[in-house]
Parts: C-alpha cells; sequence; structure tokens
C-alpha cells in the first residue's frame, strides 16, 4: 500500500547469508535469487528440494461453533461437508462475484479452520472477514508464523530424514504434528511439497536440519513465478483480480455443485448469473513462437488484427524449455492451437493458445 513502510520477513538474515537478492513483492522485502540464478533454482525444485520462505503469505486462525458458517458466507464453500484434515482451494468474492482473494482452507477440528491469504491481501481478507461476523460465534485469529514451501519430488524424503514424518499425508490435506505446527501436503510449483507455518525459533531450527542435506536449495520468489507459471497456478493481481471472475478464470472446479445452486456467500447471485451467462472470455495458456518471453500486460490481436484479450503472466519456462504465459482470450479463440499476436514494444508476435498447465504435475494424490 502506498505510504507504508517496507516488511520484513523474520529470517531476512539467514537469506543474507545465502546471498539472496532481494526484491518488492506485495509490501515485503523478498528474497528474488540466489546465487544459483533463477534457472538452477526452479529446475533444482522440479529435480530435487527447493525451501521458499512464504512468510509474507498470512496463516488465520478460524475457531468457534460459527467458524463454518463465517467460511460459507465468506467463500463458495460448504464447509461442514469438508472432511477432517481436508484442504479446498476457495476464493473470497465481492458482491459481483470478483475475486477478492484465492484461499485454502483446511479443516483442523470441528469447528477450527486454518486459511492461507495471499500477503498483498491478508490486511483486506482479514477486515473481510470480521465484517461476515455478526451473529456468528467466531474467533479470528491472525497468526505469527515463519510459513515455508518445501516443494519438489524429494521432498518428502528431505523433512523424513530430519525426523518429519508426512507419509500419511495425501494431496490438499493437512495436519498439525507439533504445537503451534501447521504442516500441508500441497504448494505453488506443480511438485509433490509442503507446506509449513511454525513459530520461528522452531523454523531456524529445521532449517538447520534440512539445509545440511545437500538435496534441498534456497528457491527465490523469480523460480517460484517461473514453477507456477508452467503450472498453470494463478497470481493473484495478475490473473484473477476483482475484476476477474470464477467463470471466465476456469476455475469453477473449486465450487461444488450444491454450492453454485443453493449457497447464499458473498456474491452468490452474481456469480449464477455468471455461470448461466457462460464465460464470455477465458483464461488460457498462451506460448510464444521463437524465445522470447511475452510479459504480462502484452495486448493480443486476432489475425484480423481486432482486439482479443491481454496477458496476465509471462516469463521462460525452463522445465517446458520455451516461453510459456498465461491470458484472458474471447471465448471464441480459446481452443488450443489459435494462433494470436502479442504486442510487445510495437512488434505482433505469435503466440499460440496451448493447453494448461505446460508441464505435468507430479502431486502425491493417495
Amino acid at each position: 500500500m502506498a505510504g507504508e513502510e517496507t516488511r520484513h520477513l523474520p529470517l531476512e538474515d539467514l537469506h543474507q547469508k545465502a546471498g539472496a537478492r532481494f526484491g518488492p513483492f506485495a509490501g515485503w522485502s523478498m528474497p528474488l535469487t540466489y546465487p544459483a540464478g533463477v534457472m538452477k533454482e526452479h529446475q533444482h525444485t522440479r529435480e530435487h528440494v527447493g525451501v521458499f520462505d512464504i512468510s509474507h503469505m498470512k496463516l488465520i486462525e478460524l475457531s468457534g461453533a460459527g467458524a463454518g458458517a463465517l467460511l460459507d458466507r465468506a467463500c463458495p464453500l460448504d464447509a461442514a461437508a469438508l472432511p477432517l484434515l481436508q484442504s479446498k482451494y476457495s476464493f473470497l468474492l465481492n458482491d459481483n462475484a470478483g475475486i477478492l482473494d484465492d484461499v485454502i482452507v483446511t479443516r483442523l477440528g470441528d469447528a477450527r479452520f486454518m486459511l492461507v491469504a495471499n500477503a498483498g491481501n491478508a490486511a483486506q481478507d482479514e477486515a473481510h472477514l470480521r465484517e461476515l461476523t455478526e451473529g456468528l460465534d467466531v474467533t479470528i485469529n491472525p497468526l505469527d508464523r515463519v510459513f515455508l514451501a518445501i516443494q519438489g519430488p524429494e521432498a518428502e524424503a528431505a523433512l523424513n530424514s530430519i525426523g518429519i514424518e508426512t507419509g500419511g499425508l495425501s494431496f490438499m490435506h493437512g495436519a498439525e504434528p507439533r504445537a503451534d505446527w501447521f504442516l500441508t501436503r500441497s504448494g505453488y510449483t506443480g511438485e509433490d511439497g509442503f507446506e509449513i507455518g511454525l513459530p520461528e525459533k522452531d523454523a531456524r531450527e529445521l532449517l538447520d536440519k534440512l539445509f545440511a542435506d545437500e538435496r534441498v536449495m534456497w528457491i527465490g520468489l523469480a523460480a517460484r513465478d517461473s514453477l507456477r507459471l508452467e503450472a498453470g497456478l494463478c497470481l493473484h493481481g495478475n490473473d484473477i483480480s476483482p475484476e476477474a471472475n470464477p467463470v471466465d478464470a476456469g476455475l469453477m472446479w473449486a465450487v461444488p455443485k450444491s454450492v453454485r445452486a443453493d449457497g447464499r456467500f458473498v456474491g452468490a447471485e452474481a456469480l449464477r448469473d455468471l455461470i448461466a451467462r457462460g464465460a464470455v472470455e477465458k483464461r488460457v495458456g498462451l506460448k510464444p513462437e521463437g524465445r522470447q518471453p511475452v510479459r504480462a500486460g502484452a495486448a493480443l490481436f486476432d489475425a484480423d488484427g481486432n482486439p482479443a484479450g491481454r496477458i496476465t503472466s509471462g516469463g521462460f519456462g525452463p522445465s517446458a524449455g520455451h516461453p510459456v504465459a498465461m491470458g484472458y482470450v474471447p471465448a471464441t479463440l480459446a481452443a488450443n492451437g489459435t494462433r494470436l499476436y502479442a504486442d510487445v514494444r510495437g512488434t505482433k508476435m505469435p503466440v499460440d493458445v496451448h493447453a494448461l498447465p505446460f508441464t505435468p504435475h507430479r502431486y502425491r494424490k493417495g
């Protein structure tokens, strides 16, 4: 927010010692890259274990008899139907069904849930939830935790080797392995992995042990972005926003069918109207021709030069081996293989609509 001081990660000293190059993101000073560089960091995560400091994101504990009802008001969600320890991707919507934030909700007890909010939206998310508590017995408790993502095909083995057992968790499930610890099998890379929130002292001890393993490497925000883009995952503020809705964004898979019909969440009527209307534009993968990436903000045009959407995220995909992008195009132009043109500094660069994800997800489903 304009005028606010830049916030610093609790573990900033560790990143400085690791040689991180910092930059601003969502009001925070974040490690962008380490000496290995973004390409090596990206590939190391795909092949071994990458550790990301995501403490800029916020864990919000919701507890009390009305916690589930609050979630049902705030999100297109049926909290009562969520099995114990299940995590669910969802949204906070405005009255127009615009996406205020995308969140992950985990059920930790009969009347206790954990919500993970994005960094730039955390304060607004908390305020929004508090506005919806009228008449409900619910406590909203933003937690002061270090939050780490441990991602890659060897993540489970690396955690198990330091005494953190994770084998009982499958993708999109969570647990509380120790007091004040919150662990889910989830992530933002398309790989198997975990996200863990814990007190700073515990986090430092865990990282000391973890980095004794040669398979483990710090990964910065730049590689986090290229990994999630290859995996076709949305970044709030780019690919989804209060101006975007779950129908056009292709995210209706996250809304249970019963909730679509009968839910009484904020934006419910607007979302039902959008469902009835159908997608006017669609979020799609886009593959630029050649080796030059196309960045967010580039306008798209059809073969006749007519406006045909926009790029919302773009960069180079080290694992895909070519530039990768996402954006919105008219529904009539959303078929895979459709040739469009991106305006890159006045030059029309060919881009083709491409299936998402660009690299296969490798989550552990069972």
